[in-house]
């Protein structure tokens, strides 16, 4: 928060309370300004009533900032764009967990942490063999991350800054090992292990797909796009699971329990399961033909049928992640010999009504970062089990960032909403034998 003279706004009791109660307006860097209601109740005996939090500000944050109505996303003051197509995810990591970016030599020694960090306990291997092999990834991962706190016990002291460190270190390096883990368990495969000769990306396809019977050569046109991805949802502000990692967190629970609380957050169909949705959607018309009868029912509400990947609580605007990954949508294609992949000509038809058809501009129902990103990793032969734990993957580096920054902040308290009561007034008690 920025040092500006206090000013105050006045809250007027019209029912006789406690009259002219003043509290502070708060002043960010960039983005509205928020009145400060810590003592609301103390001085007027009142709550705020705001379900979902949508006007509510639980924490002040450095990381990420969103203008939903610009469409603007940037960490750490770094334009979204500007991040995916001149940095990989590693240096962004680097800098939405330690707030610069990386001069050369800091980025080798990063990199070389995370890279020798990938490996998991060879004991968590049967905990992969517990599970039914149907069982969806998102539930292996919420289970395994869960359980390195059983291993690297000597993290949970959360108020030493070098044992944060290090389960930061060991979070983003081992869960893509955990999420390639959990498909390569559903396949019935064996467990590729990690290599520290590759990329983030590439280290992550190598294990999804390799097998001991050939040699696996990672497509470095694929790596990019998949590195593109994880930069595009490496953080995104106070959404749903990072709220949840940050409130687990101010318990004094463990990161690993913080972090799997959040993958399990994500995985609810309105977070992180959006892109799978926009697959099916797809499936579902396909054909370009089909597109005016989809439209007209999308327009319908009283037609349960749903255009996914179009419009975001948060962006009133174009997504700026969106625009990025349609360039990489068609490199993949290109590179795959799959432009005539008939989903693609259906994404680029529904694209084009929804920037120009009124019903959808004048509601704003522009296209967002899942619509690409489903395309995507479809082409590459990913299974739509594995859309979320990829997400996972990707925001785990921001949910760890949020976690530190909430642990290392003075003004956090353990989480603690209020609520509005609708049930009982205060009954007596009616003996069993005297209830009618």
């Amino acid at each position: 928060m920025t040092d500006q003279p206090e000013k105050l706004v006045t809250l007027t009791d019209r029912d006789g309370g406690n009259a002219n109660a003043e509290f502070p307006v708060l002043e960010g860097s960039i983005g509205p300004e928020v009145i400060d209601i810590r003592k609301l109740y103390g001085q007027t005996g009142r709550f705020t009533y705001d379900p979902g939090f949508t006007s509510t500000a639980s924490c002040s944050s450095k990381i990420t900032f969103i203008d939903g109505e610009e469409g603007v996303l940037l960490h750490r003051g770094y334009s979204i764009e500007d991040l995916a197509t001149k940095s990989d995810f590693l240096e962004v990591a680097y800098l939405i967990l330690f707030g610069e970016l990386p001069t050369e030599s800091e980025r080798a020694k990063f990199v070389n942490g995370v890279t020798y960090h990938t490996m998991l306990h060879e004991q968590i291997n049967n905990l992969f063999r517990g599970f039914r092999r149907d069982a969806h990834p998102m539930a292996v991962m919420v289970a395994v991350v869960g359980a390195l706190s059983a291993f690297y016990h000597e993290d949970l002291d959360i108020n030493d800054p070098h044992n944060r460190l290090i389960a930061s270190y060991r979070l983003v390096a081992k869960v893509p090992t955990i999420a390639a883990w959990a498909y390569k368990y559903s396949v019935g495969q064996p467990f590729t292990y990690p290599r520290n000769d590759l990329s983030y990306a590439e280290n992550f396809l190598h294990m999804m797909f390799a097998v001991p019977c050939e040699e696996y050569k990672v497509n470095p046109v694929l790596a990019k796009a998949l590195d593109r991805i994880f930069i595009l949802h490496a953080d995104h502000e106070q959404n749903a699971s990072t709220s949840t990692v940050r409130l687990v967190g101010s318990s004094g629970a463990s990161p690993y329990a913080a972090i799997s609380a959040g993958i399990a957050s994500l995985w609810g169909p309105a977070h992180g399961g959006a892109n799978e949705a926009v697959v099916s959607m797809l499936s579902e018309i396909g054909s370009t033909k089909n597109i005016p009868d989809s439209i007209a029912r999308a327009k319908d509400k009283n037609d349960p049928f749903r255009l996914m990947g179009f419009g975001h609580r948060v962006y009133k605007n174009y997504d700026p992640r969106a625009s990025v990954l349609r360039e990489s949508a068609h490199e993949v294609l290109a590179e795959l010999g799959k432009e005539d992949d008939p989903l693609l000509p259906i994404a680029m038809e529904l694209e084009k009504i929804a920037l120009e058809d009124e019903y959808f501009v004048e509601r704003k129902l522009f296209p967002n970062v899942d619509f690409y990103s489903g395309i995507i990793l479809k082409a590459m032969g990913i299974p739509t089990s594995m859309f979320t734990a990829i997400f996972a993957l990707a925001r785990t580096v921001g949910w760890i960032a949020q976690w530190n920054e909430m642990v290392e902040d003075p003004e956090q308290k353990i989480g603690r909403p209020r609520q509005l009561y609708t049930g009982p007034k205060k009954r007596e008690f009616v003996p069993i034998d005297d209830r009618g």
